[in-house]
């Protein structure tokens, strides 16, 4: 029986993997897979090796604080990988976890193909690693073709795949009238999955809430949270007396009510796409301790952290960062473009161009099941 282990690093890369692995199972039912993990790949039926939450870091201080533990998560991941023999290490994402993985794995064993689903951002910072992935990546997935010329490059074999994110889902339709008041209308939160990310945020969008209820009692609020932060992201919201909202956890039920929602405040990351492609207007929100903040100001090479703003070299979507991620600036930039529909508008218009020049024209899930299909 061919054999994969599959290497994710955090909830997003989790999720990224499953929506690849539900497609290979219907390619070929007859694999067995091991994987690091979480509840996305839990629900196919496939085992984490340990808890997803013990690599989840944030910022470069928490690795530090965290070396020793993650070195340890390191170690016990090669050696499992190794005792499996898979024909695929198929890692996702998280590249400072998963491709130190895969380095080491190919030196003890050159026969397992490594494929790496979602190139590093070497067009941001640290473009020089990709000389180094050209002796342990088989092969590279790319989620823009904007990437291509990183890798061409340096002969490392690549494919544009697209973003799955992207992927035109048809879902079937729930009825939102049991949770949502129908008179309310509807703006989606993402305060991201991390606890560290979490911790910082949920008390300025709690403040921001409550400006926004100040002056006006139409909107309700809803948080789109994973199974593992639901309950922190309820009890913080109810400690701060708020009324008017909801935490969602369900993935379908999340995709709904974000196609119903009229704005979108979310965490810099991922997610973005997901709203882009909902056609949903949003602003992007993101805030780490000072130290964090300014080595990565050091670091990086680009003027956005959305990749809409970055591929457009422009701000079409506004970014509230560090000090301008507070309640207040939070308030006026949501109040403000709901006040003017012709910026909502715009600001969709925009979008709509640049996904349609970064969109695959195939579901990025079923090329990355096939492209792992014809490795076994």
């Amino acid at each position: 029986m061919k054999k994969i282990f599959i290497l994710t690093g955090e909830p997003s890369g989790d999720r990224l993997a499953s929506t690849v692995i539900s497609k290979l199972k219907q390619i070929n039912p007859e694999i067995e897979y091991l994987s690091v993990g979480g509840p996305h790949l839990k629900s196919l039926g496939i085992k984490s090796i340990y808890d997803l939450n013990e690599i989840t870091y944030i910022g470069f201080t928490s690795v530090l604080l965290n070396i020793f533990k993650i070195r340890n998560r390191i170690n016990r991941t090669v050696e499992e990988v190794i005792k499996l023999n898979p024909d695929i290490l198929f890692s996702v994402d998280s590249p400072d976890f998963t491709l130190r993985v895969a380095e080491r794995v190919k030196k003890i064993n050159n026969n397992i193909k490594t494929i790496h689903y979602v190139a590093p951002q070497v067009w941001i910072w640290r473009e020089g690693r990709v000389k180094k992935f050209k002796k342990f990546v088989d092969h590279m997935l790319l989620l823009f073709n904007f990437e291509k010329k990183f890798f061409d490059k340096e002969d490392i074999l690549n494919t544009f795949v697209g973003h799955p994110l992207l992927d035109d889902n048809i879902k079937s339709k729930i009825d939102l009238s049991s949770l949502i008041d129908k008179e309310k209308k509807i703006i989606s939160i993402f305060p991201g999955s991390r606890d560290s990310e979490i911790n910082i945020l949920l008390p300025i969008l709690s403040d921001f809430i409550k400006l926004m209820n100040e002056k006006s009692e139409n909107y309700i609020f809803i948080f789109h949270a994973t199974d593992r932060n639901k309950e922190t992201i309820v009890n913080f919201l109810k400690s701060s007396s708020l009324k008017n909202f909801q935490v969602i956890s369900d993935e379908d039920i999340k995709s709904q009510i974000l196609s119903s929602s009229i704005f979108a405040v979310a965490k810099s990351g991922t997610v973005s796409l997901e709203i882009c492609n909902a056609n949903i207007p949003s602003i992007i929100i993101y805030k780490i301790n000072m130290i964090n903040y300014l080595i990565m100001k050091f670091l990086v090479k680009i003027k956005f952290v959305n990749i809409i703003n970055i591929i457009n070299n422009k701000e079409i979507i506004p970014e509230l960062l560090q000090n301008e991620c507070s309640a207040k600036e939070i308030y006026n930039s949501v109040n403000y473009l709901l006040s003017h529909p012709n910026l909502l508008k715009s600001q969709l218009s925009n979008i709509n161009k640049t996904l349609n020049n970064i969109k695959s024209d195939t579901s990025s899930s079923e090329r990355v099941a096939n492209i792992l299909s014809q490795y076994l």
